[in-house]
């Protein structure tokens, strides 16, 4: 894709997401910053953010576990780089702890691919496996969106037990939801 590409499509994806009544109605959501040819993030997040949304980004911690900050801005941001693994940016302030995002109403989630089933396959470094399990663990049912391009949604993806379906997956051209679990 070229520039022009990533803009529009970041463009269009924010478009949206940002109609999503889950969304809409949030207080807090836990997002994160696209890299590399990541679908981009950066205008749904100024995008909440001026909403008055408060915004979450995580920060990538030793253990592949992830922290979190609130994000005001581009400005806010850190490029981190963690070991070999390509650069993240991060929230430069104060870290709230890895259960800040038990407080979220939506969590929006990176993933190389979504099935017909909101099975999500992430890149397998287990960072988001853990943000799941930590929701499941406290109680917490925010909605669980999957930020993705056309293409990524495919008819079958691998999955292993702890994996947890999403409830959307959000592409420039549209929105499919997928059952909650009871």
């Amino acid at each position: 894709m070229t520039a022009d590409d990533l803009r529009e499509t970041s463009v269009a994806l924010a478009g949206r997401a940002l109609e999503l009544p889950e969304l809409a109605g949030a207080g807090t959501v836990a997002a994160y910053v696209s890299v590399g040819s990541e679908p981009g993030t950066l205008a749904l997040l100024d995008a909440l953010h001026a909403r008055g949304v408060r915004v979450l980004l995580p920060a990538l911690l030793p253990d592949n576990d992830l922290d979190w900050g609130p994000y005001e801005g581009v400005g806010s941001l850190a490029r981190v780089q963690h070991g070999g693994r390509m650069a993240l940016f991060e929230p430069a302030g104060k870290r709230l702890g890895p259960d800040a995002v038990t407080t979220t109403d939506a969590v929006l989630l990176p993933g190389l691919a979504v099935d017909t089933r909101g099975m999500r396959l992430g890149r397998g470094g287990g960072s988001y496996d853990r943000v799941l399990a930590r929701l499941e663990r406290a109680g917490a049912h925010p909605a669980l969106v999957v930020l993705l391009y056309d293409s990524e949604v495919v008819e079958h993806v691998p999955e292993e037990p702890h994996d947890r379906p999403v409830h959307a997956v959000v592409t420039p051209s549209g929105v499919r939801r997928f059952p909650r679990e009871p």
